[in-house]
């Protein structure tokens, strides 16, 4: 995973999308670290996917410099709303 995204850096990509697939749509909680040190190994700006389950999640992603975040079953099941995330993220 990080030679890969070393080599995706290498050719200019600046973002890619994390998804841990163990977590992914299990609402267990974001691999917080994972994401952060994917993104500290490669040099790229990561989108976390996968286990998002509250705004705490996107609180921890946020103050762990994570870029940004894929948010699924927890909106559908109605965790928290866009609207939620958004005016925690500051997003006009």
């Amino acid at each position: 995973g990080v030679d890969l995204g070393r080599r995706m850096a290498d050719c200019g990509i600046q973002t890619v999308i994390f998804t841990d697939i163990s977590r992914d749509g299990a609402l267990t909680g974001v691999n917080v670290a994972a994401c952060k040190a994917f993104g500290e190994a490669t040099g790229l700006q990561v989108i976390a996917s996968g286990g998002v389950k509250s705004l705490d999640d996107l609180t921890a992603l946020r103050r762990e410099g994570v870029y940004g975040a894929i948010l699924g079953k927890a909106i559908y099941q109605k965790n928290f709303s866009v609207r939620e995330a958004m005016e925690l993220l500051c997003v006009k």
